[in-house]
């Protein structure tokens, strides 16, 4: 399943082919990704203006001048199209067996959402009810917005006796990071997974100074792989701990190697000499 770095490269790629624009056209190819579609999709979004794309966690927004909001989900193996009208890139020669639904935007563009898997997902809700949608109502802050930090973060972990990585994986935490990205900002932020997560908490409620790096290390690797996406950087040593078990650990002047341990049934990758 894409991670929070890859949807927002996904959200930053389809903006231009739709932000602003009105949709003109609308396919849909058979009656269900991992849910059925609304009753009269195609009719409740025809003509209306994409207002704003946003991204949710994991979900992607499209906020619509007829009052609604278009949500969208990648789900394990969905993907979205640009034709050359924007992206500049090759039109598609033809049509796809997994290609479900199609957009034709005022802005020339042509949308196309493929999911061999079918455990995509499009649905919409009224805007004014978007915070209670059943897979959005309980999210935590955003870590790439500007209210996430330290002391947002020590707020959410107070109290809580559950390991750092399963805190770090709650969606009520933190929303839309992933394992992988859990592993990679615990590492940065030199904080063992296996520690409670209220120990970034003074008994004041203060961050401590964990909470600060650890809030700092979220955004940084989230920034850091949402650009390797957008440029297509991908090497095999994008990542400095994960899938890197038996590995040298890349901290400077550490003689650790990288182990793997399961937490809740995920793979969690760590150094413990260098995280404490």
């Amino acid at each position: 399943m894409p991670e929070l770095p890859e949807v927002e490269a996904v959200r930053r790629a389809l903006e231009p082919a739709m932000q602003g624009s009105r949709f003109r056209r609308i396919v849909v190819r058979r009656a269900n990704l991992r849910i059925p579609f609304p009753m009269h999709f195609a009719e409740r979004l025809k003509g209306t203006t994409v207002r704003a794309l946003t991204r949710r966690g994991k979900f992607l927004l499209a906020d619509l001048s007829s009052g609604e909001t278009l949500i969208m989900h990648l789900g394990m193996s969905g993907s979205f199209d640009v034709d050359v009208a924007v992206a500049g890139g090759r039109r598609r020669p033809d049509a796809d067996p997994h290609d479900h639904v199609v957009f034709g935007m005022s802005s020339g563009a042509t949308v196309t959402f493929n999911d061999p898997r079918r455990f995509g997902l499009m649905d919409l809700a009224a805007r004014g009810q978007l915070e209670s949608y059943p897979a959005l109502r309980a999210m935590g802050r955003e870590p790439l917005s500007a209210e996430f930090d330290a002391a947002s973060l020590a707020r959410v972990c107070r109290g809580k006796h559950t390991s750092l990585k399963a805190a770090l994986m709650d969606q009520r935490v933190v929303a839309g990071l992933g394992n992988i990205y859990a592993s990679e900002a615990l590492h940065r932020a030199h904080l063992s997974p296996r520690r409670r997560a209220s120990t970034i908490v003074a008994s004041t409620g203060e961050p401590r100074a964990s909470a600060h790096r650890l809030a700092a290390a979220i955004k940084k690797v989230l920034n850091d792989a949402v650009e390797r996406t957008m440029t297509g950087s991908y090497r095999s040593s994008r990542f400095r701990v994960y899938d890197r078990e038996g590995a040298r650990c890349p901290t400077a002047k550490c003689p650790g190697t990288i182990r793997r341990i399961v937490q809740a049934g995920r793979s969690t990758f760590y150094c413990p000499v260098c995280q404490r």
